[in-house]
């Protein structure tokens, strides 16, 4: 590797653009060992991190876009010719070329992230057909992100990337997917809307009776039940991951990101987000929303029931599971702290922040102010969870455990309010 080195610091941006272009059109060069050793250069100050971007991103679409048109150009006439010693022929072919003209598209984002594929998919696409103003909407944005991501946290890590590295990859790797699951659901949502609503409200009105004047909050229900699904899966994976006690490199890759983002200058700040965590926001939240209930609420008992129950029971769910769990916490100003798993503050944190939040908007209708206010809570929510990790008083697996039960809290509960409201509402028409 010294000589990989010695040939990036004479050579510099040039040989980026030129082994990550040549790396696209499937030749044996370590791309993401290039992009690591150039972000340590950035670290370092050898290499300017913008233009260290630039010239990684030229490179690799430079490269996929050669190796479209080299497919493009190669076709059927090849596959036909010797597709069958890579158990490719001309049926296989079509099939796939119909697959891929639905859902090839959303893959290109995250292939960048698996070593072998990103280097042939580029003359697949070609091969298919695939149009390619398409194919370079997702192949280019997910080259620049692969690469500015990169190169960003060589940036960051410095040294320690190279210990660090397969950590990282790997979550970068389940990020890609979810994001490529994220659009495809998204993209599958909105082209068949309608149709996918009018299964759902099938499903769900012959599965509960009760729910035949539910109206608009259908969809409420829905979106609540789908978080729920999102959070209950989440926590058993990492129910999961606490019992083969596999949290160690997370919580050293994440803690050593926090500490090099946030440096010593950051300090007075964090003190500021540790209090987000605190009676000081809760109790002014609490009471104001209480007073929004009053004043707008339409069923005001049963909202401020389910305020207080969701505030009471998540502060008793929390001490429970961190009686249950009862894992040591991180070494803190010399002293050993215990019972961190879950994190109490971000586990706090999501569910009156988030349930005020819901109770809050519920009946409000103005869009801007809705995602401001969603927005809003999900910076609170992090910074809350930064400031505990940044003063090494909880492990960052404490800090995502606080979010997943408190999701999986605070979206039963939506759920349960919305069928109780509805419930009542019905027996008030029936008398």
């Amino acid at each position: 590797m010294s000589i990989l080195t010695t040939w990036l610091e004479h050579y510099g941006y040039g040989l980026i653009f030129i082994s990550l272009l040549l790396e696209m059109l499937a030749l044996p060069l370590p791309g993401e060992m290039m992009m690591s050793y150039t972000g340590l250069f950035v670290y370092e100050g050898k290499l300017n991190w913008l233009l260290s971007i630039l010239s990684a991103s030229a490179g690799v679409t430079a490269g996929v876009t050669l190796s479209y048109w080299i497919g493009y150009r190669l076709g059927k006439p090849f596959i036909s010719k010797y597709g069958h010693r890579i158990h490719l022929g001309e049926e296989q072919l079509a099939r796939t070329t119909i697959w891929f003209e639905k859902y090839g598209d959303k893959l290109l984002f995250i292939v960048y992230f698996i070593p072998g594929v990103r280097h042939i998919t580029g003359y697949f696409c070609g091969v298919t057909r695939m149009p390619f103003r398409r194919y370079a909407i997702y192949a280019y944005s997910g080259a620049i992100f692969w690469v500015s991501l990169f190169l960003s946290l060589g940036r960051v890590l410095g040294p320690k990337w190279e210990v660090y590295h397969k950590t990282v990859n790997h979550y970068m790797i389940l990020f890609g997917i979810a994001s490529a699951l994220l659009t495809l659901v998204i993209y599958l949502y909105r082209k068949y809307k309608r149709r996918v609503l009018a299964s759902l409200m099938a499903l769900l009105i012959r599965g509960v009776h009760h729910f035949n004047s539910l109206g608009k909050v259908r969809f409420l229900v829905l979106t609540s039940f789908a978080a729920l699904v999102l959070f209950v899966s989440l926590m058993l994976g990492l129910i999961q991951d606490f019992l083969a006690q596999d949290f160690s490199q997370f919580d050293e890759v994440v803690s050593y990101l926090v500490l090099a983002l946030f440096g010593p200058e950051w300090h007075d700040s964090m003190k500021g987000f540790a209090k987000l965590g605190s009676i000081y926001l809760y109790g002014p939240l609490i009471a104001l929303t209480a007073l929004w209930i009053v004043l707008k609420g339409r069923d005001r008992m049963l909202e401020l029931s389910f305020l207080f129950w969701v505030v009471l029971g998540g502060e008793l769910l929390d001490e429970g599971l961190r009686i249950l769990f009862h894992r040591p916490g991180p070494v803190a100003a010399g002293v050993q702290l215990f019972n961190t798993f879950p994190s109490e503050e971000t586990l706090t944190s999501i569910t009156v922040c988030g349930f005020s939040a819901f109770l809050l908007l519920r009946h409000y209708s103005e869009s801007l102010i809705r995602i401001s206010v969603i927005l809003s809570v999900i910076l609170l929510c992090l910074l809350v969870g930064i400031s505990r990790i940044y003063f090494n008083v909880q492990f960052p697996s404490d800090v995502v455990a606080g979010y997943v039960f408190g999701g999986v809290w605070i979206s039963l509960n939506v759920i349960l309010l919305e069928i109780l409201r509805k419930l009542r509402n019905n027996e008030a028409i029936i008398d």
